[in-house]
This record gives structure tokens, C-alpha cells and sequence, in this order.
């Protein structure tokens, strides 16, 4: 007879399913670890890889990114956009008002003013605050002026803003209404130079003395001194007004220079304590005539006592006292361009233990990071005439431990006997152009590093704007952070001068640190024009890409005083004979006329100098002539190009040429440099 069953105890069963529970439950956490694990999709992922992720991803936030980075291909046409946009503005995150606003632009380019305006008008009743919802308020508000009322309202730096108030209607009052918004907002907004000059010279009603300070600051934001001045006439004034009408005025003709001095020891003198007094006072410092320091005795006292004007006064004093200034002001520019000026001085006069002395009044980690790189180079070069060859090493290698780039990256691997051959012409040794890796935003801000990462760079651009207000960035995070949004939306121009200005203020930073600001600094722009135009006369295209950076920061649209036009800044003259016909402005504003002609003039050059890098980048700045005139007549006979390249370079008597050359032929170093080994 068999056996019966062995009753199982009372709690066994409830264990095992708790157990199970846990289990899964384990399971479900590791799971979705490992797919939080995953590397985030960015411009780097194919498309193929994106078009998986959007298709079969389980995670509905990664479909949704996959979706908007594909929106954002070249190949997406608004037809495509709606395709893929279709359901992705699900839930409360602000992607979903990106994707709402990007469907109703889509919407829009095809033709579907219905589905536009539901998109539009869902958007502003989902997200009312999201930086977004402008767009929606400009779209929907153009026959209404309570829709663009609150768009100025609850947006004003906003761009939909901006672009709002250079559209304000026909009546006077809207003018000036709109005038002063973007004098406020945006003074360098297209359009807004007429608008605000129209304004100043409305007699009915008349301006207030508050929007007269206004409009004044704006039209001084623009570089027009005298237009500032005439426009705030006899209305009272403030300390910001009088700093940005004074600083307009100095880069102006000798009169309105003078004109902007009085205006700003006049502020200083009225208002001392504020931080706009001693802007003034490190502008009125920067002038190097006997007037120009004398006048310094005219500040407040306390002001006399700043680290611009001790630093000027003992630079103008052949240096007497220059070591109680660094030591006192370590931090402060003022006193890194007084160790530079004499430095400067006293290599050119082959003092060397001079220049060691004053080169060795800073730390290098009290510097930033082009200034180090100076510092160390020069250092390790008085160090050496000096005999000290050891001590000349270490601080070379120091220089390349933290900077490797630039004209003194380039110069300290020529010195150090390494191999650092700068190729001009394509000879071979050139690695062509390679675009820079996509690079994380690193903003500190979670929503701008997502919206970066989704390659929707005008979105995060406008969500900065909006947060700050238009504040001007100042330190040097701020500047990197906005000047890479502006490198995303195509504003070139502005942005790598706050990219420089960044590294020019970012005291102490290691080689690792600084190397996405580096790559930001040298992009690849107009890579198939500029390779074209290199191999059609046997040139580096990094020739070209240094030129260019120099000359217009890649702004096809820039013309200079002096009527030079372009990318590569050609005279119409000088093209003309290039191309054995008239060439126009017009012309010389396509990239595709302009490199081919630029890339013709250098290659004149270098074989004018017989490849020598120095006088080829010399003479597109300061002119054939002159470089030649220096040579026949150099103004220290014992300089040696050959032998001294470096010293030659800082007794040019030229300071534009001089920065010029080191900033081309740095350039073409770092081009190079950054694509062949890019890591520190």
C-alpha cells in the first residue's frame, strides 16, 4: 500500500511565494539598472541605432529622445518630423512642451494652419511657463496684442520676445514701446539699431529721463558713443549708463576717445564706490600716452590705490615698484599684463636675469591657462641663454603638462627638440579635417545638458537666455557654457570671443580640464569649402581654418573699417586681382568665392617667403610691404629670424601683427594638434 504525502509545514507555502515576489521584484530593479546603465543616446548614436530605440525601446522616455534627435537629422523633413513627433508630448516634462512646439512648427512648414494652432494652443495651456510657450504666444499673438503683451510680460529676454518687439506696429507709441524692450532685452537684435535711434529722436510724448538712460545704454551696447550721448542729452544719468556711453566712445576717433575719458573719470569721480567706478579706472588705465597716466591723479583716492592704476603708473615708471603690485594684486589682470610688458621689454633687450626675475614673480597656477603657457615659455627661454638648460626643461615640460596647444605648445616642442613640424602646404603630414567628437554641455543644468545631448541646441539656447535675463556671463563657466549654446545656434562671432575671454580668465585649470574649451575654440566650419579650396592650391586646410578663426570667427558676413570682406577678410581690390575680374562685396560674403581667393593670396605669400610661416602670417595682416621693409631695415639688426623666430616675432613694431602671428600660426598648431592626439 503506498505511502501517503508528507503535509507540508503551514508556513512553507507563503515563504516560497514571498520569496518568488522578492525575486522578481530583485529581477525587475537589476533590469531596469542595467537598462538606466545603458550609454544615453546623443548626436553621436547612428540612426540606424536611434531608429531601433524609437521602434522597440521599452522605456518610453528613451523613444521619446530617440524621436526628437532624429527630428533633428538632416534628412528630416517636416514630414518626417510629424511622423516622428506624433504622440511624444505625453506627460509633464518639458521635452514634451519641445515636442509640442517642434509639431507645430512642422505643422506649420507644411502647409496645416489647423493642426498648428492646436499645438500651439495646447502648448500654452500645458506649459504656460516653459520658455516654449513663447513660441506659442508670437505664433498666436500676431493680430493680438494681449497675447504679445504677456510674451514681453512673462518672457522678455526670450528671443520670440525680441523678435516681438522689432515687429511693434505703426503707431509711435508701439515703436518706442518696442524700442525700449530691446533696448532692455536685446540691443543687438536685427533690427533694433534703427529702432532705438528712431526713438531717441521722438519729441511726442517726450522720453522720460529712466527711458532716456535706456535707450542711451543700448545704442552704447552697439558701439556708438556719440549716438548714446546725443540720445541721453541733458536727462539725468547713472553710473551703468555713463560706463557703457564711455567705453563706446574710447573705441572711437581721438576726440570721442577724450570725450569718453572726461566721461568716465567723471564717474568715478561721482560715484566711487560703485563696481562701474573701477571699470572705469581699468579703462582709463589702459591708455600708455604721459596724458593718459597723468590723468589717473584725477580718480578718487581709493581708486588710485586699484590694481589697474598702480599697475599703470609702474609700468609707465620703467617698473619701479612693479614687485609690490604682484605681489599685492596676484589675481588681478592688471598685474599679469605688467609681468608681460616688462618681461617683453627686457627679453627684446637680452636682459635675461631680468626677465627670469619678473617671470618668476607668479606662479604659473596663478594664471590662466594661455598666460601660464607664456609665462613657462619665456621663462624657460631666459632660463637658457642663462645657461640653466635643466631648469629651461622643466619648465618647458611644465608649459606642455598644462597647455599643449597653441603658438607656445608649438614653439616649446620646437625648443624642447621635439618633433613639431607645422605644415603650411599639404604635403602629406597633414590628417585633413576631421570634425570634433560630439561633446557633453556640462552646464550644471540637468534640462540644458539633456536638450544639448538631444541635439536641440536653439532650445536649450533660448531656456539660458530666458533664466538669465540677458546678464552678460562673467565667470568663466558661464562664459564656456553660453559660448558653446551660441557655437550650437550658428552664432559663431559672438561665441568664440566669450570662448576666449573664458580661457583668458580661467585662472589654474589642468590640460584635462580645459580641453573641451580648447576644441571648442578651433571648430571645423565650411569643412568641404575650405578642403576644396586647400587642395586646389596645395595648402593645410588648417591653414585656412587658422586664417579664418583669426580673421572673421568664421562670419561669412563680416566686413571690417578697413573694407576687408569675408571669411578670410579680402579687400574687393585684392580680390579682383586674384581673380583677374570685379569681384563684389556681395561675392565676397559666399564662403565658396571667398576660400578659393583667400587660399590663392596665401599660397602667393608662401612662396613670396619661401614657406616660412612667420612672414607668410605677417604679411596677410600688416602687408607685403611692411614685412619686407622690416627685413631690409629691421629695427634691431641682431634679431635672427632663423635663430630667434620667437624674438623676432615680439620686436615686430606692429602689436595687431605681432598677437596676429602667434594667434594664426597657434591656430594652425592647435588644429592639427587636437586632431592628431587629442587627449592631454
Amino acid at each position: 500500500m503506498p505511502s501517503s504525502p508528507t503535509a507540508a509545514p503551514p508556513t512553507q507555502g507563503p515563504r516560497l511565494l514571498a520569496l518568488t515576489v522578492l525575486g522578481s521584484l530583485a529581477l525587475l530593479v537589476l533590469a531596469r539598472q542595467a537598462l538606466n546603465a545603458r550609454p544615453l543616446p546623443s548626436p553621436a548614436t547612428s540612426t540606424a541605432a536611434l531608429e531601433r530605440s524609437r521602434r522597440w525601446e521599452m522605456d518610453p522616455e528613451r523613444r521619446r529622445e530617440a524621436s526628437l534627435l532624429l527630428t533633428a537629422r538632416a534628412a528630416a523633413t517636416p514630414a518626417r518630423q510629424r511622423e516622428l513627433l506624433q504622440g511624444q508630448g505625453w506627460g509633464r516634462d518639458p521635452l514634451a512642451a519641445v515636442a509640442l512646439k517642434l509639431d507645430a512648427m512642422a505643422a506649420g512648414k507644411l502647409g496645416q494652419p489647423l493642426v498648428e494652432t492646436a499645438r500651439w494652443r495646447e502648448l500654452l495651456r500645458r506649459f504656460p511657463a516653459d520658455p516654449a510657450s513663447a513660441d506659442a504666444l508670437y505664433a498666436l499673438g500676431h493680430n493680438d496684442p494681449a497675447l504679445r503683451g504677456q510674451l514681453w510680460r512673462r518672457f522678455p529676454a526670450h528671443p520670440a520676445a525680441l523678435a516681438a518687439a522689432a515687429e511693434a506696429g505703426p503707431g509711435a507709441a508701439q515703436r518706442r514701446a518696442g524700442a525700449l524692450h530691446l533696448a532692455r532685452w536685446g540691443a543687438r537684435w536685427p533690427g533694433a539699431e534703427a529702432l532705438l535711434r528712431q526713438s531717441c529722436q521722438l519729441k511726442t510724448p517726450p522720453l522720460s529721463a529712466s527711458e532716456r538712460r535706456v535707450l542711451a545704454r543700448g545704442l552704447g551696447e552697439l558701439g556708438d558713443g556719440d549716438a548714446a550721448a546725443a540720445c541721453l542729452a541733458r536727462a539725468a544719468s547713472d553710473a551703468a549708463t555713463e560706463l557703457v556711453i564711455g567705453r563706446a566712445l574710447l573705441k572711437g576717433t581721438a576726440a570721442q576717445g577724450q570725450a569718453g575719458e572726461a566721461r568716465l573719470l567723471a564717474l568715478a569721480g561721482r560715484w566711487p564706490a560703485a563696481p562701474e567706478a573701477l571699470e572705469a579706472s581699468r579703462l582709463l588705465s589702459q591708455g600708455d600716452t604721459p596724458e593718459a597716466v597723468a590723468q589717473l591723479a584725477r580718480l578718487p583716492l581709493a581708486l588710485q590705490q586699484s590694481a589697474p592704476v598702480a599697475a599703470r603708473r609702474a609700468a609707465a615708471a620703467d617698473g619701479w615698484g612693479w614687485e609690490q603690485v604682484l605681489r599685492r594684486w596676484p589675481t588681478d589682470p592688471a598685474s599679469w599684463e605688467l609681468q608681460w610688458e616688462l618681461a617683453r621689454e627686457a627679453l627684446l633687450e637680452r636682459r635675461w636675469t631680468t626677465a627670469a626675475a619678473l617671470l618668476m614673480a607668479l606662479e604659473p597656477q596663478q594664471l590662466p591657462s594661455p598666460l601660464a603657457a607664456r609665462q613657462l615659455f619665456w621663462l624657460g627661454y631666459a632660463q637658457q641663454e642663462l645657461g640653466e638648460n635643466e631648469a629651461a626643461r622643466r619648465s618647458w615640460s611644465q608649459l606642455l603638462a598644462r597647455n599643449p596647444w597653441g603658438y607656445y605648445g608649438w614653439r616649446t616642442r620646437v625648443r624642447l627638440g621635439l618633433e613639431a613640424p607645422l605644415a603650411l602646404r599639404n604635403d602629406g603630414t597633414s590628417s585633413g579635417l576631421a570634425a570634433t567628437p560630439w561633446q557633453p554641455l556640462s552646464s550644471g543644468n540637468s534640462n540644458l545638458n539633456r536638450l544639448w545631448r538631444l541635439d536641440q541646441p536653439l532650445e536649450a539656447w533660448e531656456r539660458w537666455r530666458t533664466a538669465r535675463r540677458n546678464q552678460p556671463p562673467q565667470r568663466p563657466a558661464e562664459l564656456i557654457v553660453e559660448g558653446r549654446l551660441r557655437q550650437g545656434v550658428g552664432d559663431d562671432w559672438t561665441s568664440l570671443g566669450q570662448l576666449e575671454l573664458a580661457s583668458l580668465r580661467w585662472v589654474g585649470a589642468s590640460c584635462r580640464a580645459s580641453l573641451p574649451l580648447e576644441q571648442a575654440l578651433h571648430p571645423l566650419r565650411f569643412g568641404a569649402i575650405f578642403g576644396a579650396a586647400a587642395t586646389a592650391e596645395g595648402l593645410n586646410p588648417a591653414l585656412l581654418l587658422g586664417v579664418a578663426k583669426q580673421e572673421s570667427r568664421f562670419t561669412p558676413g563680416v566686413r571690417s573699417p578697413a573694407g576687408a570682406v569675408g571669411l578670410l577678410q579680402l579687400l574687393p581690390s585684392t580680390a579682383a586681382e586674384l581673380a583677374g575680374a570685379p569681384v563684389s562685396d556681395e561675392q565676397l560674403r559666399q564662403p565658396e568665392v571667398n576660400a578659393p581667393l583667400g587660399a590663392r593670396y596665401l599660397n602667393q605669400r608662401l612662396r613670396q617667403w619661401s614657406g616660412n610661416p612667420f612672414l607668410t602670417a605677417a604679411s596677410y595682416n600688416a602687408g607685403q610691404g611692411s614685412v619686407g621693409a622690416w627685413l631690409e631695415a629691421p629695427a634691431d639688426p641682431s634679431l635672427s629670424l632663423s635663430r630667434e623666430p620667437e624674438l623676432w616675432v615680439e620686436a615686430i613694431p606692429f602689436p595687431e601683427t605681432r598677437l596676429y602671428v602667434k594667434k594664426v600660426l597657434g591656430n594652425v598648431w592647435s588644429y592639427e594638434a587636437l586632431r592628431q592626439t587629442p587627449g592631454c
